[in-house]
């Protein structure tokens, strides 16, 4: 396994982490991603250590907290082998304050989750999404304390726009707390919006990229294919995709590209989607999940190796889209604001 220093950090983290949103499987959201009980989380988990990945990925909303309660029981003995990620902002009650970045609900947060985990420190601590309405002053200082007392070691953003993420890192620096030093992202050959902006944000400030959803909701996990009926066996089918509506012509272009790699490589089209992203600049880390131990054994096996540079140019090829306004014309010169080295 290889592993990769996280952004401005000193922390190594193995290139692919184990997202644990399939654990539990409560309501209909999450229980089309899966409904993973304890001795089946226990066998992933052990497969897991075994090819060398250590970081478990997880959130305070996955199935209202049964997927960190889970993880915890299924750690019980390994907690000094292995590093956890949580998440907090969204909605965990009825009340007015179980919900956002405030002060309150983090400091109420980050201990439910330590609860719920059974320990007494959380690795990389993650704001779920951005909150707009508390000062994002009182965010900063709120993680920096949890990391003071010891609760928190690292902290991260997710599904940030750039602004959010840009105006976080200054304000850390202007009052010297501690800053997000990764930015958990939705990104795939599928989906490479993160390229416009935040991947060169990354760059610049040294936050490394966790990715989500690799395979886009398994839209490139080798089922969908052109002139055959979309399959119901999935994620997306069953009600539990993110992400915009499908281009299913730009999808199936994808998919015939990786099937040329594919064949090229000898390894599955999930493999090299993954491998793929593993090959971008700012990419530190891939989150992968699974409903059983084949799955997770498949998806294990897109590390070790690497693509050639021409078989990552077919891909980006088959994948490429105009982009949106600036970055259309930003692009017209690129001496002025150049693209990432991808090569």
């Amino acid at each position: 396994m290889e592993y990769r220093q996280l952004g401005g950090s000193g922390l190594n983290v193995p290139v692919l982490s184990f997202g644990t949103a399939t654990f539990g499987g409560s309501g209909e959201f999450f229980k089309a991603w899966g409904d993973t009980q304890l001795d089946d989380a226990k066998k992933l988990i052990h497969l897991c250590l075994d090819a060398g990945v250590n970081l478990f990925d997880t959130a305070d909303v996955y199935s209202g907290g049964i997927s960190e309660e889970i993880l915890g029981q299924a750690l019980e003995g390994l907690r000094d082998k292995v590093l956890i990620s949580t998440k907090a902002t969204f909605k965990m009650g009825d009340g007015p304050n179980d919900f956002g970045s405030s002060r309150y609900h983090l400091v109420k947060s980050a201990e439910d989750s330590l609860r719920r985990l059974k320990t007494d420190h959380i690795d990389i601590y993650h704001m779920h999404g951005f909150d707009g309405n508390t000062p994002v002053e009182e965010t900063l200082r709120a993680l920096d304390d949890l990391i003071r007392s010891g609760k928190v070691r690292y902290i991260a953003a997710s599904n940030f726009s750039g602004w959010h993420l840009m105006k976080s890192l200054s304000v850390s620096e202007r009052y010297g707390w501690s800053k997000y030093v990764g930015h958990q992202a939705y990104y795939s050959l599928l989906d490479r919006e993160f390229e416009w902006e935040l991947m060169p944000l990354g760059i610049d400030q040294k936050v490394s990229t966790i990715v989500w959803s690799p395979l886009a909701s398994g839209q490139l996990g080798g089922k969908f294919r052109r002139g055959q009926p979309i399959p119901q066996d999935n994620r997306r089918s069953q009600g539990g995709s993110h992400g915009p509506e499908t281009d299913f012509e730009r999808l199936y272009t994808i998919v015939e590209a990786l099937d040329e790699v594919a064949e090229e490589t000898g390894k599955s089209v999930a493999q090299v989607s993954i491998n793929w992203l593993l090959q971008r600049p700012t990419v530190a880390n891939v989150v992968i999940g699974a409903r059983n131990e084949e799955q997770l054994k498949q998806n294990l096996a897109a590390v070790g190796w690497n693509l050639t540079t021409d078989q990552i140019k077919k891909l980006d090829t088959a994948s490429d889209r105009d982009p949106i306004y600036p970055y259309w014309h930003q692009r017209q010169d690129t001496r002025l604001n150049p693209l990432p080295k991808f090569y």
